[in-house]
Formats: structure tokens, C-alpha cells, sequence
């Protein structure tokens, strides 16, 4: 087992190096020019020049990346052109708000994918699986941004149910800081009624950004719940005379979650990156706002740092993801 995380660690340094580059080379070839960006529409272009000189602009590529790595090795992702505060600083305050969103959606997506799709293959056929299929078609197929929108529009603007932005309204204060998540802190403090008010506040964007990872569980479970339950061990326990429950919920479903699971786990860096789009229609203070407000204003540092840490994040749980698969299925773990 250590040889394996010690070895899963050395690969995710080559990941992580080859995926600066590759967002530092794409970064640097954007048509855009953040020296005048940051200097405003009303600069001269001397002020712009001195502007591009001290944030070392007018510098060659290599140069350019050469520093940035350096910089990087200290721990320093630089200071935000926007904020004009350490990037490192940002991103500790936005991190707990996105990482917060991510865990939510992804249970509504595990525990809600996982029992539909449970419950579409023990009654393969019936008008309930037919209708399931359906809908895990048409969760894959919509758009985030566009359910995002509706789901405002009818249960924030129609029903007045949920709030329509935010993570705390506004006659509540932020929990004592624990974790930084504010349904655990507010636990933690025994604030109950700001839990109960950040819980609606983060209910809709949460479950909006789990749909297409819903609807992927769903097929993926369903399809390795039919697989297992045509194997013979399942003939045999019924011929035992197990009933069909206590077969299904010990055996089959064990031997059918691994790939799920391994689903959940790659989903966990995709919603990350879906969380964009989530995150600036519902003004939800994470990373990805923070990103979006980076790619407007061409801050170079704030997109770098933001795009490695996801891609550490992302790089972090499927590790995690694969210890998980040695505790369900032995067989795995005689492979670690």
C-alpha cells in the first residue's frame, strides 16, 4: 500500500509540471494585453509600457516560465493583477465555498444515482426503468447553465423556496471558521439556523451542477447491477432460497459498485470545473467566479494557480478513489 501512494505521488509531479506548461503556453497565447487591461482604458501607453516592465511582460516566453517556476517552488503563486493581493490568499478564501459545492453535488449525485440506479435494474423493463433511461438521457444532454437558469426562475422567482444567490442571506453572519464549509461550521458552533439558511442557499446550485454526474451514475450502476445479477453466484443463492433483497443489497450491489465508484471519482474533478458556470450564475464566492473574474481581467498568476490546484485536487482524489476500490474489492487490493 505505501509503495503504491508513494508511487501514485510521483506521477501526479509530471501531471501537475506538464499541466503548467501546457495552461502557461495557452495562457500566453490569448490575444489579449493584460498590462493594458490592468492599467485601464484611460492609460497612456507609457503608463502601459511601465506597467508591462514591472510585471516582467515585455520578458521572453522562457523567461517568463522560467521565473513562474521558480516562484512556484517557493509556494508563491504571485500576487492577483485584480485584487492586487497574494493569489495563494484568494484562493484560501474561495477554496472552502467551491470544495463545499463539489462535496455537496457530489453526494446528491452518489446517493441519488446510486439508489435510482439500484432500483432501475431490479425492475429492468417496467415503466420506471424506461423512464429513468429517459431522463438520464436528457440530464446528460442539458445544459448546466440553462438548468441553472430555470431552476431560478421557477423556485426562486415563481415559488420564492430557495434563495437566489449566495452562500449566507444577508441578515446572517459567516460561522466561526473551522473548516472553512459552512455547513460544518455552523454545526461545529451549534448555529442551527445559519445552517438551516446555508443549507437552501446551497441546495439549488448544488443540485444543478449534480445532474450530469446523476445521470452518469445512474446508467453506470444500472448497467453493473444487470451484469451481476446474471452471474451464477445470484442463481445459486436463490436456489439457497435467499430472498431477492438479501441477495441484491450484501453481493450484488458490492460487486457491481466498483464502477461507480470509480465514476464518482473522476466526476469530482469534472464538477470542479463545472462548478464555473454554476458558480457565477448563483454569485457563489469559489473558484470558479474567481477564475471567471481572472479570465476577464487577464490575470495570468490568479489562472495559473487556480488550474493547478484543480488539477491537484483532481489528481488527489483519484488516488483516494483507487484505496477505496481495495476496501470494496480485495481483489484490487492485492494489485496495490
Amino acid at each position: 500500500m505505501i509503495r503504491f501512494l508513494a508511487r501514485r505521488l510521483l506521477l501526479v509531479i509530471p501531471a501537475l509540471v506538464g499541466l503548467m506548461i501546457l495552461t502557461f503556453v495557452m495562457v500566453r497565447l490569448v490575444p489579449t494585453d493584460p498590462a493594458a487591461a490592468l492599467a485601464g482604458e484611460n492609460a497612456t501607453a507609457e503608463q502601459i509600457e511601465e506597467i508591462r516592465r514591472s510585471y516582467g511582460f515585455d520578458r521572453p516566453l522562457y523567461e517568463q516560465f522560467w521565473s513562474y517556476t521558480k516562484q512556484i517552488s517557493r509556494g508563491d503563486f504571485g500576487v492577483s493583477v485584480y485584487s492586487n493581493r497574494p493569489v495563494s490568499a484568494d484562493i484560501a478564501i474561495r477554496l472552502p465555498a467551491t470544495i463545499e459545492l463539489t462535496l455537496v453535488a457530489l453526494m446528491f449525485a452518489a446517493v441519488i444515482g446510486v439508489s435510482i440506479g439500484v432500483a432501475a435494474a431490479v425492475w429492468r423493463n417496467s415503466f420506471f426503468d424506461h423512464l429513468i433511461r429517459i431522463l438520464s438521457v436528457a440530464g446528460l444532454a442539458v445544459a448546466s447553465f440553462w438548468a441553472a437558469i430555470m431552476m431560478q426562475l421557477l423556485f426562486s422567482m415563481e415559488f420564492d423556496w430557495l434563495p437566489l444567490h449566495g452562500r449566507l442571506s444577508v441578515r446572517y453572519s459567516a460561522p466561526p471558521f473551522v473548516t472553512g464549509l459552512y455547513l460544518v461550521d455552523s454545526l461545529i458552533a451549534g448555529q442551527i439556523d445559519t445552517f438551516m439558511n446555508a443549507l437552501r442557499h446551497i441546495v439549488m446550485p448544488a443540485f444543478t451542477l449534480s445532474l450530469g454526474g446523476l445521470a452518469t451514475i445512474v446508467r453506470f450502476t444500472r448497467s453493473a447491477m444487470i451484469e451481476t445479477l446474471h452471474r451464477d453466484f445470484v442463481a445459486y443463492e436463490q436456489a439457497v432460497g435467499y430472498s431477492r433483497w438479501r441477495i441484491i443489497v450484501p453481493y450484488v450491489l458490492r460487486n457491481s459498485v466498483v464502477t461507480p465508484v470509480t465514476q464518482i471519482g473522476l466526476l469530482f474533478g469534472a464538477l470542479i470545473s463545472g462548478a464555473v458556470a454554476i458558480e457565477a450564475i448563483f454569485d457563489w464566492p469559489g473558484l470558479g467566479s474567481y477564475l471567471v473574474q481572472a479570465i476577464f481581467t487577464s490575470d495570468y498568476n490568479a489562472i495559473l494557480a487556480v488550474t493547478l490546484v484543480i488539477g491537484f485536487i483532481y489528481a488527489f482524489v483519484n488516488i483516494i478513489i483507487d484505496l477505496v476500490h481495495g476496501m470494496i474489492d480485495p481483489r484490487v487490493a492485492e494489485q496495490l
